[in-house]
């Protein structure tokens, strides 16, 4: 499967404007870097938006969903650096999920994302489950435009902490869809027809939020050990 472990964390967000700058200088030369040297994480990649909000959206590829609950992960969160203090009061609507990959298809992540949030109807959460997994998602990567797909759903509730008490409370991710490709109009397409708000709903999925993103800045846990 494109997505390096069997979780991933995500997280979507808003900088306020003033902050904008010095956020994404400490975002690439501090908090990835940072972040990728913990044992289980994988890859960083911070996405910014094309439409839709909010301004920023994270994906963090780890090994297993107990990276996100180990003793090396909380040890940062609960010491942040003083750079890292500085930064927290400046985000805005923070939402962070604890998600196990549930599906993953295709190759590679395309330069371009359409994240659509959502969660699921109890009553149909096993129906629309099966419909994305085995009717619909697989053959979507091999679409003139597209490259990947992922299905996420939030596993486990983040604890709080130190970093989380200088922002504020997060908000939780419940289920979450990336669609990544490299021609614009084939996701806005996917946006409006397949993956459109009305279509999801008929299928049982509840506040859907859909924004199309561009990769701003990616990083391994190879590079940064090297």
């Amino acid at each position: 499967m494109p997505l390096l472990g069997l979780a991933a964390m995500l997280l979507s967000f808003d900088v306020a404007p003033e902050a904008i700058a010095e956020h994404d200088d400490w975002h690439t030369h501090e908090h990835l870097p940072e972040r990728l040297s913990i044992p289980g994480f994988l890859r960083g990649t911070r996405w910014v938006a094309l439409s839709g909000q909010p301004r920023y959206c994270v994906l963090y590829e780890v090994a297993q969903l107990a990276t996100l609950s180990s003793d090396a992960y909380l040890q940062r969160l609960n010491h942040p650096s003083p750079w890292t203090s500085k930064m927290m009061p400046h985000y805005r609507g923070m939402t962070r999920g604890l998600c196990s990959v549930v599906g993953s298809y295709g190759l590679g992540l395309g330069h371009l994302g359409l994240l659509l949030r959502f969660s699921p109807a109890a009553d149909q959460q096993a129906a629309l489950r099966e419909w994305l997994l085995q009717d619909w998602l697989p053959q979507l990567p091999a679409r003139p435009g597209l490259g990947s797909v992922h299905l996420l759903e939030g596993t486990l509730t983040a604890q709080m902490t130190n970093e989380q008490r200088i922002r504020g409370a997060d908000a939780g991710v419940d289920w979450a869809l990336l669609v990544t490709g490299y021609d614009q109009q084939s996701l806005e397409a996917l946006a409006e027809t397949e993956l459109g708000k009305t279509q999801l709903a008929a299928r049982g999925a509840r506040g859907i939020v859909s924004a199309l993103y561009r990769t701003d800045y990616t990083l391994t846990a190879q590079e940064v050990g090297a």
